[in-house]
Parts: structure tokens; sequence; C-alpha cells
């Protein structure tokens, strides 16, 4: 499997709130996280960090009978994500300046060519073949209550200047509840896991182009994050691009 995983400042924060990491088991289970921290002061980077680093330890640590079937992967990313939020709102409870502290969370389960996601909150996940780039995730955004309830349009939803209010995050409440997709790779095909900083400044058309260029996938990686921040760099910019079968040139 060909990937990279990448995380950029941007071009108008002080502080990289994004964490991104892609964790390889001996057994081959792989996992891929995105997390976008949100908070006052440096809450942000410590609720990202602690989901990256809590969700690391338990995939490392878990049993393999645990990723024996669809339904046991799921049943154990609940588990985890149940068991962090809990580590991260009571955290943030325990410490003044982390009061109200959370983080988006996008955690991809790989077992050859099946892909579970996990996904809380307005990081995305993409689905890219040689023909047709999708949207696999669903933002936990206020505007999308609005397209749910008929007020506005997909359309509208995209460029509407709430787009970025969530309604959900993990450790901001006691409980949370992820939704969960699945993914088959095939031929010539790419998953990319990104941060709102990459799915804001780029559209769909650019995001499909520069994944299908004839480059090596770090390269690919780079242009994501390097026309993001030509568009404005407004916020960090992060992503986990990678392919099952991919051939490098």
């Amino acid at each position: 499997m060909e990937y990279i995983v990448a995380s950029d400042i941007g071009r108008k924060r002080t502080v990289n709130e994004d964490r991104a990491i892609f964790i390889e088991r001996e057994d081959a289970y792989k996992l891929a996280i995105v997390a976008d921290g949100m908070g006052g002061h440096n809450a942000g980077d410590i609720a990202s960090g602690m989901a990256v680093s809590g969700f690391e330890q338990l995939f490392l640590q878990a049993d393999a009978e645990s990723f024996q079937s669809t339904e046991l992967k799921k049943e154990w990313l609940l588990a985890s994500v149940q068991e962090l939020n809990e580590s991260i709102y009571q955290y943030s409870l325990s410490h003044e300046n982390c009061h109200g502290m959370g983080t988006t969370l996008i955690a991809v389960l790989i077992d050859a060519g099946e892909c579970i996601i996990c996904h809380i909150g307005d990081s995305r996940v993409y689905f890219s073949t040689a023909t047709n780039l999708q949207l696999i995730t669903r933002d936990h955004s206020y505007v999308n209550v609005l397209v749910d309830n008929g007020e506005i349009s997909e359309e509208e939803a995209e460029s509407h200047p709430k787009k970025n209010y969530i309604i959900k995050s993990l450790g901001t409440e006691a409980t949370i509840a992820p939704d969960f997709y699945s993914v088959q790779f095939v031929s010539d095909s790419y998953l990319l896991v990104c941060s709102d900083g990459l799915s804001n400044k780029l559209t769909k058309q650019e995001m499909q182009a520069i994944i299908h260029l004839p480059l090596p996938i770090q390269e690919k990686g780079e242009q994501l994050i390097q026309l993001a921040n030509e568009h404005g760099g407004e916020d960090n910019i992060s992503l986990i691009l990678f392919a099952d079968n991919m051939k490098e040139v």
C-alpha cells in the first residue's frame, strides 16, 4: 500500500491543531487517522493529540480477533471512540484552559482492500477512481441540518457562511455516536482523508486532477497542500492519501 501523511500549518494560523497518522500492525491491519482540534488557547491541539495517540495505543494493543469481521471492526472502532471521548471530555472538565475542547475524527481501519470509516465532525473522506471522485462522509454540521430540513440546497451548503459550524465533535459531550461507512478499493482507486483546511479550499475537480497525475503519491499529497495554501491557506491543512495497488512512476 502506497500512502502519504502530511500536515501543514497553513498561511494564517500560528498553531497547527491538526493531527494525522498512518499505523501499520505486523499482522497487516492498518489504521489512518485525521483529527482537527478545536478550543481556546492550545486546547485544540491537546484534544486532537489525545485522540490520535490514544487511538494508536488502542490499535497496537488490540487482539487480532477484534478485526475478524466487518461488524467486529465497527464494534472495536465504536468502543475505542467512546473510551477516547470519555478521556478527552474528563480532561477538559479538570483543566480550566481546556474547557469545551474537542476534535473532529476520521479513523479508517484498513484490511486488504476493505476500509471501514468511523467519522465525527467535518473532516472528510473522498474515494477517487479513474473516472470519479466521491465524498463518502457527511459533515456533522449546522448547514447539513438545514439541507435535511429542506431549507437550503446541497450546493448552497458548500458556500454557506456557517458551513464550518459543526454539531458533533469528539470530547465536547459525555457521550458520542459516530457514523460508519465502508469502501472497497478497486483498480486505480485512492482514499483521501483530510481536514477542512483542504476540503474548504479545493474543488472536487481540483482534487481529482491532482490525485490522478502521473506522479509518485508523495508528490500528489504535496501538490494538494500547496494548492490549498495558494487558495488562501487560512486553516491548518492535513491529509492522508493512500492507494491499495498503485504503482509508483
